[in-house]
């Protein structure tokens, strides 16, 4: 897992990475107007996935987009809806388990409390079967990669004119594109539970601790046991302070990406 959060950093790191420019180039101008290239960060390929790509390569990565899109939001509600206790009723096998005996996340189908092996086989045979023969554009009537509705599911499509239909589009891609960065941070954390690498087990597990906030557990100390009571509450207030300043920077920053040059009522500044 802990290399699965290196890889998650490093990956992080590239997309901050110098532009490249040439065949980068070829690939913005050819598809900088593609539905997904908006802002704040536009054409966003730090990769190079699209370096030299054609049409079909691109049409090709946005069905991977939206598929996972979606199943990373069926991921993100799922985990959402069990944590919060709702469970579906009855029992999952013959032998009288419930749906809720079982854990929530990633240890429902991993580790010594998971569903049985049989029901994890039916998952994924359900999943195939939708995958091969139900998810896809069957009838050859799609407008636009992605569509899946068949000539059957509609919910009113077909009503909304074109901006509207884009609309809808974009906010598919931005939910799933959320999605897939929530259920990945869900995972993690699943896993790392209360404990960052390096840092160690962030709460007061050995029961030392002298203060709320205290997670230096008998191990981590950097000094503090030489300094007077003066200076520790010093440092405490000073710790407290940037946090409350901190919390208010990163929320105006946040606010003012959005916003961009206008502030609503009062307009362009």
């Amino acid at each position: 897992m802990k290399l699965a959060v290196l890889a998650a950093l490093f990956g992080s790191a590239a997309a901050f990475a110098p532009a490249q420019t040439g065949k980068a180039t070829t690939a913005l101008n050819a598809f900088e107007s593609e539905l997904g290239a908006q802002p704040p960060l536009g054409f966003f390929d730090p990769l190079g996935l699209l370096d030299d790509a054609d049409q079909e390569r691109f049409d090709r990565l946005r069905y991977v987009e939206i598929k996972h899109g979606r199943i990373a939001q069926l991921a993100f509600l799922g985990n959402i809806i069990t944590r919060a206790g709702v469970h579906l009723p009855g029992n999952i096998d013959y032998a009288g388990d419930s749906f809720d005996s079982f854990p929530n996340g990633w240890a429902a189908i991993s580790g010594p409390d998971a569903i049985p092996g049989a029901g994890l086989a039916q998952i994924v045979a359900f999943i195939g079967a939708l995958e091969l023969g139900v998810m896809k554009d069957v009838t050859g009537e799609a407008e636009f990669v992605g569509d899946f509705r068949n000539g059957a599911l509609d919910f009113g499509w077909d009503s909304f004119d074109e901006e509207t239909k884009l609309s809808k589009r974009a906010i598919e891609l931005n939910n799933g594109r959320a999605a897939m960065m929530g259920i990945l941070g869900l995972m993690v954390h699943e896993q790392l539970g209360g404990e960052l690498p390096i840092l160690g087990v962030m709460k007061d597990v050995t029961g030392e601790a002298e203060f709320v906030g205290d997670f230096r557990n008998g191990a981590l100390d950097f000094g503090w046991d030489s300094f007077d009571e003066e200076t520790k509450l010093s440092k405490r207030a000073i710790e407290l302070n940037n946090g409350r300043a901190a919390m208010m920077g990163i929320l105006g920053l946040m606010v003012h990406e959005q916003l961009g040059g206008e502030l609503p009522i009062v307009g362009q500044m």
